[in-house]
């Protein structure tokens, strides 16, 4: 019996012993929860403040952002009224340059004509000389060769084409030697008498009228023929017809 109650007074003491070890321990326990609490609040609170801060920070970058969005929206906006304008500008310059080159061409084109018209002009004389100066040789290289038909024919047309020619009085002077040659003695007498009457002056006159004197003696009038070769001499002494007339006088 007294080892029984050694053996449980012994086991008291130990449950004693290990109550109090227990106690210990739970406060230890406690008290490190508590601590562990204080430190996951702090932690918590730290992080609480670092989401605070990191908020407010994203909240003045968001700030920041759309105020920067904004000034980037409007420089877009006055960037594209820029184009708009530049395009417009470049639009007007590119239809003035159309328009000017447009202008440009048109008095060049007239320019062009005014000088083909001004060549022309100047052209047209010297084309006219030159068929003038064509058509009397053709009509005189008839007379030359004998077709004296075709040369009256040939210089009548001239006379007609180019009654304002230098050359008409000669082409009349040729239509008269070429009647005078085919024995046509009064047309061509009437021919020449044309010459002297409408061109007095004119180098051919002398000529007409020794032809006249020709014709006229042809004819058989002589005395007529003597007084056109007398008023030959008086009217042109210097010319080579006169000298002509002085020795027909002669041999009459």
């Amino acid at each position: 019996m007294r080892w029984r109650r050694l053996t449980i007074l012994a086991f008291a003491m130990l449950a004693a012993g290990a109550a109090r070890a227990g106690l210990f321990d739970d406060d230890e326990a406690r008290r490190q929860i508590a601590d562990m609490k204080a430190e996951a609040a702090a932690n918590q609170k730290a992080l609480e403040d670092r989401v605070a801060r990191l908020d407010a920070s994203l909240r003045d970058r968001a700030v920041d952002l759309v105020q920067l969005i904004d000034a980037v929206r409007q420089d877009m906006t006055r960037l594209r009224g820029q184009i708009e304008v530049l395009a417009n500008q470049a639009e007007t310059i590119e239809r003035r340059q159309k328009d000017l080159y447009v202008d440009i061409d048109t008095r060049m084109r007239r320019m062009e004509q005014a000088f083909q018209a001004v060549q022309e002009k100047i052209a047209a004389p010297e084309r006219e000389a030159q068929k003038e100066k064509e058509a009397y040789e053709a009509a005189l290289n008839q007379f030359k060769v004998g077709n004296y038909q075709a040369s009256i024919a040939a210089f009548q047309t001239f006379v007609v084409n180019y009654p304002n020619s230098q050359l008409v009085p000669s082409a009349q002077y040729w239509i008269g030697n070429a009647y005078y040659a085919t024995r046509d003695y009064r047309v061509a007498i009437a021919t020449q008498q044309k010459v002297v009457a409408s061109w007095p002056d004119n180098p051919k006159a002398p000529d007409a009228m020794l032809n006249i004197a020709s014709a006229q003696a042809e004819l058989g009038d002589q005395k007529a023929a003597r007084e056109t070769l007398r008023t030959l001499v008086l009217k042109y002494p210097a010319s080579p017809a006169a000298e002509q007339a002085k020795q027909r006088m002669q041999k009459r």
